[in-house]
């Protein structure tokens, strides 16, 4: 089974009725305008991203962004969901190689989060986005979990994860979004980062029903 199916069948009680598929033209102007997002995000952060300027850039009409974000939240945490898929795409290529599913996930968490270090900004203004969200924002926010949940049960590498080893995902999620917010508020190296995801992932072991027996 599919990460992806392993996903929607644990989230289908609590999850947003589906919206209508954007048809392939509403998709490519939506990819353009989380493109401009990204592109004006890395070059000056979370002040830098305007939706005047997104749609300029985009080449929307300022109302039409506003229908596809209601907000620079919204942009912003969607920008985020994109660039974990993006990820995402990258680690399937080239999966990680640790011998437990413990070093896999710590592996792809570090990778991951290098490829933010590279786009301080934009990394930046995404986390600042999705600290600033309200209720209103929450099917983005739960797109941004959902991805990391994802790509998480990937590099864990089962078929069918127990309750208890979900439960050790939305640990490992949490200390990992925490983590970003202390390296770029300059409260925590690389390395304090590293070992705080690597002990953290060693809850897969410990709810591993194999391991235990």
């Amino acid at each position: 089974m599919p990460a992806e199916a392993k996903v929607a069948k644990v989230e289908a009680s609590t999850s947003q009725p589906a919206s209508a598929p954007l048809t392939e033209r509403q998709e490519a102007r939506r990819r353009r305008i989380l493109h401009a997002s990204a592109q004006l995000a890395s070059r000056g952060g979370f002040d830098a991203v305007q939706m005047r300027e997104v749609a300029e850039s985009s080449q929307v009409a300022l109302g039409t962004l506003y229908r596809y974000f209601p907000s620079k939240i919204h942009l912003l945490v969607a920008t985020m969901q994109d660039q974990l898929e993006h990820m995402h795409g990258t680690l399937r290529k080239k999966p990680p190689q640790g011998a437990t599913a413990a070093e896999r996930v710590a592996e792809t968490l570090m990778r991951a989060f290098r490829a933010l270090q590279r786009e301080p900004h934009l990394a930046d203004a995404m986390v600042r986005a999705l600290t600033f969200a309200d209720r209103s924002v929450s099917p983005e926010v739960d797109q941004v979990s959902r991805q990391t949940t994802v790509i998480i049960l990937d590099a864990m590498g089962l078929e069918n994860p127990t309750p208890e080893q979900l439960s050790a995902v939305r640990v490992i999620e949490h200390t990992w979004h925490s983590a970003l917010i202390t390296w770029l508020s300059g409260r925590a190296s690389i390395a304090q980062v590293k070992i705080d995801i690597e002990t953290v992932c060693r809850l897969i072991d410990l709810t591993d029903p194999e391991a235990r027996a």
